[in-house]
C-alpha cells in the first residue's frame, strides 16, 4: 500500500492527541484514505516528557527543519502555536512544496492573508479544521456542505473557558474571580485565562468563519471585542428574570456593503437554542439564504476533540494525495474573490436593544433624570425593575431598551455616569433579539 508521510511540529496537547489518533484509528483511516498514513518525524523542543503514547524515540527532533526540508514528507502539521516562528515554518514549508495542516486560531486570524497568499503561490493546500471548534465540523461545512449558500447570520458560542465561568456565575451564583478560579483548577482554563475571557479567543476563531463566509481575509483588528470579566451575578440574576440569560456571543451579520463582526457578552432569551448551551461545550448557529438554520455543537477545545479535527485535515489532504491531485479548492473556499480584505464596521453603528443597570442613591427623582437622559438621546425604555435598598445605601435600578443605536447609548452613559445621585459606573449588556433557532 502506497505510504504518505506526515511531519509534525509540536508535541503539545493537541499535538499529542493528533498523534494517538493517527496510531489507535490507522486501521480505518487507511481504510478511508486508499493509503497508509505514516509519521515520519514530530518535532519539539521537549521530547523527554511523558504524552502517555508509546512511540518510537527515534521519531522525535528538536529541529522542526528537519521536517520542513525532508523531501520524503507530503504533509506538515504545525501545531506549535504563536505566531512568528510557526508563521515563519507553514511558509517555508510552503515553498518546499509541502501541504500544511494547522490548528492555529491566532496565526490565521491576524496573518492569514500572507499564509493564503502563499498557498496559492507555491499551489499546496492548506487545512485548518481545528482552528475553530475543536471536534466541531464547523469549517468543512463552510466550504463543503454550506458552499451554495450566502451565509447571512452567524452567532456562536466560541470559547469553552468563558462559558464554563458564565455557566456556574449562572447556576451557582458564583462571583466571577472564584468562577475562574475553579476553571483553572479544572484545568479548563490558563492561568490567567486572559485571552479567553476578554474575547481575543473568539474573535480570532470568529475572523476565520467570516473570511470563509466571505472568501476573503477579515481584519482581526476591526473586530469588536469586549470580555465578561465586569460581569456580577447580580447581572445574570436581573437577566433572568428579564428572560434572558448570559452568553458571550460571537456574531457576524451580512448587511450587504457592510460587515457586522463583534464578540461581547449578551442576553439571549431563555427559550432561544443557544441559551442550553452550557459548561465547557461550544455552538455556533447560523442562517444560510437556502439552507435556513443550522446548529453545531460539541466540545470545542482539548486533546481529543482537536487532535480529531487535525487528523480530519490529514485525511482529507492525504485523500487528494493519493489521487494525485494537489489542491482542491483555495483556503477560503472561493476561486474567485470579489475583494482583498474586508473590515467590520464600527461598534459604534450597531443597532439593538440594552440592559443598563444603574446604582443609585435612593431618592426622589433619580429615575426620571436616569430617563430623561435617555430620552434626550433616543433610547425608549422597554421595562424596568427597581429594588430595595442594600447595605450601602444605594438601590439597583435596571432596565432594557428598545432598539438604539450604539453611539447614542455611549453618550447618554457617558453623562449619565456624571450624576451625582448615582453611585458606581452603568453597567451595558447589549441584547440579541434574533430568531429563536430551530426548535428542538
Amino acid at each position: 500500500m502506497e505510504q504518505i508521510k506526515v511531519g509534525i511540529i509540536g508535541f503539545g496537547t493537541v499535538g499529542a492527541g493528533t498523534v494517538e489518533v493517527l496510531l489507535k484509528n490507522r486501521d480505518i483511516i487507511s481504510s478511508r484514505v486508499g493509503s497508509e498514513v505514516v509519521i515520519r518525524k514530530i518535532a519539539d523542543l521537549d521530547i523527554d516528557s511523558d504524552r502517555g503514547i508509546s512511540i518510537d524515540s527515534a521519531l522525535l527532533t528538536r529541529e522542526a527543519m528537519e521536517i520542513i526540508e525532508d523531501p520524503d514528507i507530503q504533509i506538515v502539521v504545525e501545531l506549535m502555536g504563536g505566531l512568528e516562528k510557526a508563521k515563519e515554518y507553514i511558509l517555508k514549508a510552503m515553498k518546499n512544496g509541502k501541504h500544511v495542516v494547522t490548528a492555529n486560531k491566532a496565526l490565521l486570524a491576524e496573518c492569514g492573508d500572507d499564509i493564503y497568499r502563499a498557498a496559492e503561490e507555491y499551489g499546496v493546500s492548506l487545512a485548518f479544521e481545528g482552528s475553530v471548534g475543536g471536534g466541531i465540523p464547523i469549517i468543512g461545512s463552510f466550504k463543503r456542505g454550506l458552499s451554495a449558500n450566502r451565509i447571512q447570520n452567524l452567532m456562536g458560542i466560541l470559547n469553552g473557558t468563558s462559558n464554563y465561568i458564565l455557566t456556574r456565575m449562572t447556576d451557582q451564583g458564583l462571583p466571577y474571580q472564584e468562577a475562574v478560579q475553579e476553571a483553572i483548577d479544572l484545568g479548563y482554563a490558563e492561568d490567567p485565562p486572559t485571552l479567553d475571557v476578554d474575547g481575543t479567543d473568539a474573535a480570532h476563531k470568529l475572523v476565520i468563519l467570516v473570511s470563509i463566509a466571505l472568501g476573503i481575509p477579515v481584519s482581526f483588528n476591526s473586530v469588536y471585542r469586549e470580555g465578561i470579566d465586569r460581569l456580577t451575578p447580580e447581572d445574570i440574576r436581573f437577566a433572568g428574570e428579564f428572560g434572558y440569560c448570559i452568553k458571550l456571543l460571537a456574531v457576524a451579520r451580512n448587511r450587504g456593503d457592510r460587515l457586522e463582526a463583534r464578540v461581547n457578552p449578551a442576553m439571549i432569551p431563555l427559550d432561544h437554542i443557544m441559551a442550553s448551551v452550557n459548561g465547557v461545550y461550544n455552538a455556533l448557529y447560523l442562517e444560510g439564504d437556502f439552507v435556513g438554520p443550522n446548529l453545531y455543537y460539541g466540545l470545542g477545545a482539548g486533546r481529543n476533540p482537536t487532535g480529531s479535527a487535525v487528523v480530519s485535515d490529514i485525511i482529507y489532504l492525504a485523500r487528494l494525495i493519493s489521487h494525485g491531485i494537489s489542491k482542491l479548492v483555495p483556503p477560503l473556499a472561493h476561486v474567485h474573490p470579489q475583494a482583498k480584505e474586508a473590515s467590520a464596521r464600527p461598534i459604534e453603528d450597531l443597532q439593538t436593544a440594552y440592559y443598563f443597570r444603574f446604582s443609585a442613591k435612593d431618592k426622589p427623582g433619580v429615575l426620571s433624570k436616569i430617563s430623561g437622559i435617555l430620552g434626550d438621546h433616543r433610547i425608549s425604555i422597554a421595562s424596568v425593575i427597581q429594588k430595595g435598598r442594600d447595605l450601602k445605601g444605594s438601590v439597583p435600578i435596571v432596565m432594557l431598551t428598545h432598539e438604539a443605536l450604539e453611539s447614542d447609548v455611549i453618550k447618554a452613559l457617558s453623562l449619565m455616569d456624571k450624576l451625582d445621585v448615582l453611585t458606581d459606573k452603568t453597567m451595558m449588556i447589549r441584547v440579541e433579539q434574533g430568531e429563536k433557532g430551530p426548535s428542538e
